[in-house]
Order: structure tokens, then sequence, then C-alpha cells
């Protein structure tokens, strides 16, 4: 048994793979508490970090219905929480062992809906409701809810497509929402789906879904309706069995919209079953006493169907045998991603694979940037799987691979953490290297596509793909041998031109296949108005007014669905659209609103957002904006000078007002979460923020403190982040010591390039390299030199820069010391020179001669 100081443990009443749950005494003062154990020796930081949020979130919340806490202890390496005793059991041990009548659950769920609707009150989302964290004494008729340890006090969630084992809650009574396989951001209302579950399981004795396949339940969940309870068990009455399906609705609108509402329903169900002796006659208007606690905009895509249609049907031949490649194309705000995440559900109805990435707009230097984010996160699904899935995808991925697996997970590093660390590989010539490569990583994804499991990749915002990106990208679109794959692309048309090499690669491939591709084009005013319809909840006699607000929006926003949504907001939070408990009914002055001023731009809306926050959340706003579309909370300390909970502490009003997105919840979780901007326009309008005089010095200090902070064995793995920020200062750093340091870096980081195949990158890199050697003496740093020297005229050739080349070389010949240095140096001049007057032969063939 095991002996906690202080306490004395009477009794084992749960355990799990991760805890242990005790009932004991407490020396002190002879109290009987609850000790929740982490059982393991040396816990996860996530785990410590779970049971660390759930101590502040109960500390803070004093509610009746919610346990309370008493202390969290270290004990030895692990932690362990201190929590009031009622005496009472959950009511998935009661299941089964006490016989509850209708009228008891019905007296027992009165009060988990007050206690519930209490909870979101205090503006928190408990996420993890289910029979196992009610707590009842049925000699007492005390209730509590239990087990904070993944609610979250922001006002909505919005989650990334994870497997299901990576999932936060109980899979069994998660909303569709929670799976993150909805396209829905998560509010309080799945905690009214929850609550449905629980519902069901305890009126019926069974889930409304039985099933032991991950994947099939998360199915279930979205698609698949549940049989009605009173169909299982007939004395249920009929409004029980609509009360509990009503809550079960697939979608948060259609749901109850508050446990207040709930739990009158209830109340009514039981006050005519006491006064009449008859519950099965009970009619009932279910939800009539819903009252919208929150603003809530629907997440319904507006004016979407034809574009939403085609997608589906595009993913569906893909599943039949074919591959495709699907390009989206809008406005910034017009609802890209949005539409394209719509594809979730069918994803997971056929048990496929869906990963994105996105190019960010500040770091176009870095080769394969969303590719490798899209297979990054790929790699962090299949590790989450059982072992025997595990074991599969490493027998398939080592069979096509070989001896070549460096070749893929240089690029991308988790390829390593499934397979093990990967041999080094041969040296070859640029152009065999590249073959390599190209044929390699071909195979790789063809791993991914199969009929069990299709795969879908999309890549945001191409129009900053890298050139490497677009080769690859290319060369996978027009591979025969690969099937049940289908790339998505979204870009911005008006920001991609004749020579864009976007618009250069996609005009190459138009000649030989045919490309589809889905124009989104701003709202209507249909669209708004049904919008305004489904937000405001409003009646026919309001219609008139309706229309005055959708034709004012219209002009503001000119249809932008981002830009509507941002307006819409702020009308709230500014008051001028505001509810009336008393005629259940929003209100507005029309003549007010259309006096506002305001601009049509979205990044001068989102820069008044951000001027409105509190100045130190608008500078840290400014440091993460400058670090990436994409950060933690790390290198924000660093810059600030400041602790990790001082950060969060900054950005709390930012994540209140959802311009910034976390991966995670809970302070303490958040604490390691990463996180990203809600939309990169935010991001832009951040960086805006930014005195233009301080934005070098900015990326210099991230890029001195990324450096500073890597370990040399890590070196390789954040080159390209390293010498993004520091390059910012190569003019300020001209011909100082910094400036060895800073060739050095991008010495490294273009060979990286050039051996993922990214020629013209690579150049990029190294032709800092030589800036910073033009300030250099040959005898100080001669073999940072030639080797500098040499690689950039490699670049300059294998992008078919034969002049660059030749000048390079002859500058390089006069400088070197020994015989073979120069032999080495006129054999690749001959080299050059050869290809050079092949190329210059063959025009037709000049794109595949530049590899």
């Amino acid at each position: 048994m095991f002996t906690f100081p202080h306490y004395q443990i009477t009794q084992l009443i749960y355990e799990s793979n991760d805890s242990q749950v005790f009932r004991a005494t407490r020396l002190s003062d002879n109290l009987s508490v609850i000790i929740k154990y982490l059982k393991e020796d040396y816990p996860s930081p996530s785990m410590l970090a779970r049971y660390q949020h759930e101590f502040d979130i109960l500390s803070k919340l004093d509610l009746k219905g919610v346990i309370k806490v008493y202390d969290l202890q270290r004990y030895h390496h692990t932690l362990f929480l201190v929590l009031e005793d009622i005496g009472g059991e959950s009511l998935k041990a009661m299941l089964g062992k006490y016989d509850f009548t209708v009228a008891k659950l019905l007296e027992l769920f009165i009060q988990v809906t007050e206690i519930l609707a209490d909870i979101h009150a205090a503006h928190l989302i408990h996420k993890d409701i289910n029979p196992s964290n009610i707590i009842w004494n049925p000699n007492t008729g005390q209730v509590k809810v239990i087990d904070f340890g993944i609610a979250t006090l922001l006002p909505r969630e919005t989650l990334v497509l994870k497997s299901p084992n990576q999932l936060e809650g109980t899979l069994p009574y998660l909303s569709p929402e929670q799976t993150g396989r909805m396209n829905r951001s998560l509010d309080y209302r799945t905690d009214l789906y929850s609550l449905g579950v629980t519902l069901y399981e305890m009126f019926t004795g069974r889930l409304p879904f039985e099933t032991t396949d991950a994947m099939e339940l998360v199915h279930c969940h979205l698609a698949k309706l549940p049989t009605p309870p009173r169909q299982i068990k007939s004395h249920i009455p009929p409004v029980i069995s609509n009360v509990i399906l009503h809550l079960l609705a697939k979608t948060a609108e259609e749901r109850y919209q508050s446990a207040c509402s709930v739990r009158a329903d209830l109340l009514a169900i039981l006050k005519y079953s006491e006064e009449t002796g008859d519950m099965q006659h009970v009619v009932l208007n279910l939800g009539q006493q819903d009252v919208p606690n929150f603003f809530h905009l629907p997440q319904h895509l507006y004016g979407r169907e034809s574009e939403l249609h085609e997608l589906l049907a595009t993913f569906e031949r893909v599943c039949q045998g074919g591959s495709e490649l699907l390009l989206v194309a809008g406005y910034s705000g017009i609802g890209k991603t949005a539409l394209v995440q719509e594809i979730y559900k069918p994803i997971t109805a056929k048990r496929g694979y869906f990963s994105m990435g996105k190019f960010d707009q500040y770091q176009r230097n870095v080769p394969y940037f969303a590719l490798i984010q899209a297979f990054r996160h790929l790699m962090q699904q299949l590790l989450t799987e059982s072992t025997l899935q595990m074991e599969q995808w490493q027998q398939q991925l080592l069979a096509v691979l070989e001896h070549n697996g460096k070749v893929i997970s240089q690029v991308i590093p988790e390829l390593e953490v499934l397979l093990g660390t990967q041999p080094e590989v041969l040296p070859l010539s640029p152009s065999e290297s590249q073959s390599r490569f190209n044929l390699l990583f071909q195979k790789f994804v063809r791993v991914f596509c199969q009929v069990e499991h299709p795969l879908v990749i999309f890549l945001d915002d191409l129009q900053w793909a890298d050139l490497a990106t677009l080769k690859l990208l290319e060369l996978l679109v027009t591979d025969r041998q690969t099937t049940q794959l289908l790339i998505i692309g979204a870009y911005r048309d008006n920001e991609v031109d004749a020579v864009h090499p976007l618009r250069q690669m996609l005009d190459r491939l138009s000649q030989t296949m045919v490309i589809k591709q889905l124009n989104l084009t701003p709202l209507q005013l249909t669209d708004i108005t049904q919008l305004l319809t489904d937000t405001l909840h409003s009646h026919s006699d309001q219609a008139a007014r309706l229309h005055a607000l959708a034709v004012l929006i219209m002009q503001k926003t000119r249809g932008n669905p981002f830009f509507v949504n941002r307006f819409l907001k702020m009308l709230y939070q500014q008051q001028l659209l505001s509810f009336d408990p008393a005629t259940q009914q929003w209100h507005w002055d029309i003549t007010q609103l259309i006096s506002l001023n305001m601009t049509d731009n979205v990044v001068d809306l989102m820069l008044a957002k951000l001027q409105q926050l509190p100045p130190e959340t608008q500078e840290t706003l400014q440091f993460a904006a400058c670090i990436a579309n994409e950060f933690n909370l790390l290198l924000l300390t660093l810059l600030n000078n400041t602790s990790e909970r001082e950060i969060l502490h900054q950005l709390q009003p930012a994540l209140q007002e959802e311009l910034l997105l976390p991966d995670a919840t809970g302070e303490q979780r958040l604490q390691q979460a990463r996180y990203r901007f809600a939309h990169d326009r935010i991001q832009q309008a951040a960086y805006a923020l930014i005195p233009d005089a301080d934005k070098v010095a900015l990326h210099v200090k991230i890029g001195r403190l990324l450096l500073e902070h890597t370990p040399v064995t890590e070196l390789d793995k954040y080159i390209f982040d390293i010498v993004h920020h520091l390059n910012f200062g190569a003019e300020t750093m001209r011909g100082t010591e910094e400036c060895v340091t800073l060739a050095k870096l991008n010495l490294l980081a273009g060979k990286k390039a050039r051996q993922s195949a990214a020629y013209s990158v690579a150049l990029q890199y190294l032709q800092i390299v030589m800036q910073c050697l033009e300030t250099m003496a040959w005898e100080e740093q001669y073999d940072l030199m030639v080797e500098g020297y040499q690689a950039c005229a490699e670049a300059e050739f294998l992008n078919s820069h034969f002049e660059q080349t030749q000048r390079l070389i002859e500058l390089l010949e006069a400088r070197l010391k020994t015989p073979l240095e120069k032999a080495e140096i006129l054999l690749l001049l001959v080299v050059q020179q050869t290809i050079e007057a092949k190329y210059r032969t063959d025009l037709t063939s000049s794109n595949s001669v530049k590899k």
C-alpha cells in the first residue's frame, strides 16, 4: 500500500494506465479525502501540467456542485492531488448495481444540469463530462462534478485534426466538434453533447455507439444517428428520449443552447409526472427557455454549396483509385481553408489521412516549408497508432527506402522516430542526388496512399511557396504510379501574376492534364442575410431591419467572410449589437451603425483591433509575428527576459479575442503549447505594428537567441530558422567577427538545401556567404573562402547560371594554394562548360537540363 506524507490510505477506488485514486484520511484532523495520484515514476510534462492545471482551476472555482481541492503535493518525481470526499461513488461505478428509476435519474440530472450551468457561467468548459466524472452520494443526495484536468477558460477552441488516440477527453462521450474532424470550433455546447451521451447511458444502460475501434467511434459521433433510447428500453418516456436525442445533435446550433434550458425541460417533465402520475404522455416543446448565453457566429459555410459539392466529388474520385490536384483560389479571408477542412468528415469515413502545411509569408527561403509541416503532422499521427500499426508502417517504409532513409529524414526528421536512426547515404553528383531524392520521395508518399486509407495533402498559401516545393509538387502530381492521393492547394489568385513561379508551374501542368480550380467569390447579400438570421435568431417582424443590417454589412465588408465575422464581433463587443433578455431579441441602431467610420482593408481592421489590446500584449504579439506564424513561448521568454507564466498572462487578451489559437489548454499546458495566429492577416497586422527602424534589430536578436540556445548536435535541424532571422542583419554585420559566423551558418544552410535538391534556395543562402566573404582576407579565412566560393559556384551551376559559375571558378583558381585543389576546380569548369554547351543546343528540354 502506498504511503503519502500526512495521509493514511484506506481504499483504492480507481486505477487507469496513468493514475490511481485512493480514499484516505488526513492525519492532522482525521478528515476523509480523495487522493489522485500520477503513478508513473517519471510522468510526462503534459500529465504533470494537467494536474497543476486542475489544481489551479479548482482553487479559484468556488461552486457548490464542483469538488473542492485541498492541496497539490510533490511525491518523488510525480504529483498527487488532495480532493474533497463526499462519501459517494461515480455514476459509472453505480451503473448496474443501483436501481435507478426514471424519476430518480430526473432528480439527479436536474442537479447535474444546474452544476453545469454554474460551470459555464464561470466561463469554463469542462470538456470531459461523463458518468465517471459525476460523483453522487445516495445517502445525502449530494452531487459533485470532478476532473477538470482538460477544462478551458477560453471561450472557444479551434482543434486540429489528430489521431483518435491523441484526443483530449473520453472518446465515447466526445462531441463531434471535440474530435477535431468536423471543421468546427469547440465551445461550452460540447459539454451538452457529452451530457447527452451520459444521459443515454444512464437511462439505457449502454452507450449510443458501442465499438472498440477508435476511428469507427469518431465516425459514429460525426455521422451516425443513435438508436432512440425508447427503442432500447420501452419504459423510457418519449419526452425523455427526445431530450436526450436533442442533446446529441451533431452540430452545436441544433442542440440545446444552455444547460439552464435542459434543466428547465427536466424540471417540467418531473413536475408534470408528480402532478399527474403519468410521465409517458408528457408533451413538451423542447428548448423553449433556450436563451443565448453568449454571442455565437454560426460555423456553417454560407454561399459555398457548389464548391463544397465539387470538393467532396473530387475526394470520392480519388478514393475510387484516382490521383488529383485541386486548387482553391480567392482573396485573403475569403474562406479557402474553411472550405477545404469540410473534407474532414468524409476522410474519417474512409479511414484516410489528412495532413496540412502552410507557407509563411515571412519564411519563403525555407525549402519545402509547408510540405515538411504536412509530413511532420502525418508522422505525428502515425506515432500515436497501435504498436502493430506502427510496425506495419516501419516495414513498408523500410521496404521502399531501403538504406536511403536518410535522404528523406534529413527533410522530415520525425521519420527517424518511427524508423530509428538512418545510416548516412552514399554521396552522389548533384544531378544524381536530385534524381535519388525525387524517386525516394515519390516512393515515400506512395506508402501512405492506399485503398484502405487515401491521403489528402493540403498546402495553404501556395503564392509563398519556394521553387523547390513547386518542382516537387509537380513531380508528385504527374506521378502515374501514385493513386488514392488528393493534393489540394490554396492560393491568393490576386497575388499570382503571369510570371509568378506558381502560375508557370500550373501552365506547364495544364498542357498535359486537367487542373480543377475552385474560385471563391465574396458572399452575396442573401448569404449575409441568412448568416444574420441564424446568428440573431430573428423573427419575421424583424425582416426589414435585418435586411437593412445585411446591406450595411455588405457595404462595409464587401462580402469577405473573415471581415464579416470580425465586423459582427466588433459590433457586439462595442455593445452596438446587444441582446435584451426581456424581449428575447437582439437590438441595434442602424443609423448609428451607418455612421461608423470603418475601413474595408482587413489589415487596417486587424491593426485597429490589436491597438485596443494592452501595450504589453501588443509588444509580445509583435515579437511572435517576427518569429513565425507558429511559435512556442520559450523564445518569447528569452526576448522579454521573463517567465512563461508572465508571457502567457500577456497573451491572454489575444487568446480571449481568438487572435491566437493554441494546440493545448489550461495555464500549465498552455505554457508548453504551440500557438498560431488565427489568420495570416493578423500576423501581418502584428508585424506592421513594429516600427520599420526596429525590425532588423529584432530579427537579429531572435536569430542570436536561437543560435545561443540550440545545441550543436541540433544545429542542422534548426539552421533555416536561425539564418532566416540573422540574414536580416547581414549588411550591419559586414566586417565584424559575427560576419564570419553568419557565413558559416549560411554555408551550412546552403549545403542542407542542396542535399534536398532545393537548388534555388541553396543559392540564396550561398549568395549571403559571398557577401560576407567580400569583407574578409583570404589569408585569415582561407578554408572558409575556398569552401564558400566552391559551394556558390556549384549552386550557380545547378541553377544553370553558367557565366556566374565560370567567373567564380576563375576567381577561386587564382587563389588556390595546391595543385590538387586547382585540378578539382578545373574539372568542375570542364563539366560546367560541357553541360552549358548541351544546354544551349537543346532549348526545348531546358527545364530538364537545369536539374
